[in-house]
């Protein structure tokens, strides 16, 4: 079977890595289902209007001489879709595009995926 090529400027790699996103009127803290050094997709309990301009804080872990480390991640980002789960009526799939990201937390999140690549699949 022939392998699908990354076409994306940015790996994504599928892993669960907690997430806080914040407007002027919510804060809400949930998981990452996969992450890009451009955005995450994420869960939901609300539905948040596409468009909807987020703060984005975001715990990496890290392996550091053999303990679990965390690295934050803080950028501003916009969500880009925002979709019902049609098994949940209260839960929300949300894609969020970096707006506003620092080089170093961009590089951040590239170290973290790449250490994962070999792991586990790309996806497109």
């Amino acid at each position: 079977m022939q392998q699908l090529q990354e076409r994306r400027k940015h790996p994504r790699v599928n892993r669960s890595i907690p997430l806080k996103i914040s407007s002027g009127d919510f804060d809400i803290v949930t998981e990452t289902e996969n992450i890009s050094g451009a955005g995450a997709y994420c869960r939901s309990d609300r539905y948040i209007e596409p468009m909807t301009k987020l703060k984005v804080v975001i715990l990496l872990p890290t392996k550091q001489r053999n303990k679990i480390a965390t690295r934050k991640v803080e950028c501003t980002g916009v969500v880009v879709r925002s979709e019902n789960v049609p098994s949940d009526h209260n839960l929300f799939k949300i894609a969020i595009f970096f707006t506003d990201i620092s080089s170093k937390d961009t590089q951040k999140i590239s170290e973290y995926i790449h250490q994962h690549l070999n792991k586990v699949s790309v996806t497109s």
